[in-house]
């Protein structure tokens, strides 16, 4: 575990809700994932839901090709998994999914589902996928569970974190940051994700043990209004900041060492015209 970088992934399914709005072949959700990669994404996350709302099969098959990294969340449907044994992602993140919900709702139910859980998990690693990743509720039983099942990872949902304020919001801070120490302790890799945006990411980032952000829906709508490469840049660097401090934030954008720190695994430090990140202000400019 590296303590001072965090990786971010971006998911673009709402680049892909804005094309099937009007059912057109723009805007291209894979434009997008290249565009956010350059800006200092580190890998792209997209969801196959089942009823494809959003992301369709070709633009997985797409991005498979030309995405370095590409996280696909998926059900347990036996459609959607031969997909996966098929184009093997480099990692794939198992989600619950109801086809009424509007996005993710909750958790996956490891405990409750173990056995068609670990079936897929085996399945996965069996046809050449490096990681899986079970993304669920901040809970001892369920992470024990993803690890029993055969999980190298989980996501922890922030969902409840993100939709609540004051006392409420520092509790489920609180159970967030006990879940991410335990699944570390077990030697899970600990990533989090589901309603983070500019304003309620940095506690979340300051947790040491989650390696990894997914978020989405905030970027994409950021990126209406400033540019894809704007919004991606923008939540990396706030990010950076509330992870490491000012040398982590210099080894991104300058390429400085950091004394004593383990590879970054190849971070891209993007310059993305118009912004300045002012390190007295904590923010961009």
């Amino acid at each position: 575990m590296d303590y001072g970088y965090i990786r971010l992934g971006v998911n673009v399914d709402h680049v892909a809700t804005l094309r099937q709005a009007r059912l057109t072949n723009y805007p291209d959700p894979v434009e997008a994932a290249m565009i956010a990669l350059d800006a200092g994404a580190d890998l792209i996350t997209v969801h196959l839901r089942e009823d494809r709302r959003h992301i369709q099969d070709d633009d997985v098959y797409v991005m498979r090709r030309l995405v370095p990294y590409l996280n696909l969340e998926m059900s347990v449907n036996e459609d959607i998994v031969k997909i996966a044994e098929g184009i093997v992602p480099d990692c794939c993140t198992l989600v619950p999914e109801r086809r009424e919900e509007l996005t993710t709702e909750g958790g996956l139910d490891v405990v409750g589902n173990f056995e068609r859980i670990k079936e897929v998990i085996d399945r996965l690693f069996t046809a050449g996928v490096k990681k899986v990743s079970l993304f669920i509720e901040a809970d001892k039983k369920q992470i024990g569970a993803s690890q029993e099942a055969g999980a190298t990872a989980v996501e922890l949902h922030t969902g409840r974190y993100a939709d609540t304020r004051g006392k409420e919001q520092e509790k489920e801070l609180e159970r967030i940051k006990e879940a991410a120490y335990f699944a570390a302790e077990l030697g899970l890799e600990v990533a989090a994700g589901h309603g983070l945006n500019y304003e309620n990411v940095v506690p979340i980032a300051k947790i040491y043990e989650i390696e990894e952000l997914n978020i989405g829906h905030s970027i994409v709508a950021a990126a209406v209004i400033e540019g894809m490469a704007s919004a991606v840049w923008r939540m990396k660097s706030i990010m950076l900041a509330s992870r490491g401090g000012e040398d982590v934030w210099n080894y991104w954008v300058r390429g400085e060492k950091i004394s004593g720190s383990s590879d970054f695994r190849g971070v891209i430090s993007p310059r993305v015209p118009g912004l300045r990140f002012s390190w007295d202000s904590g923010g961009i400019e």
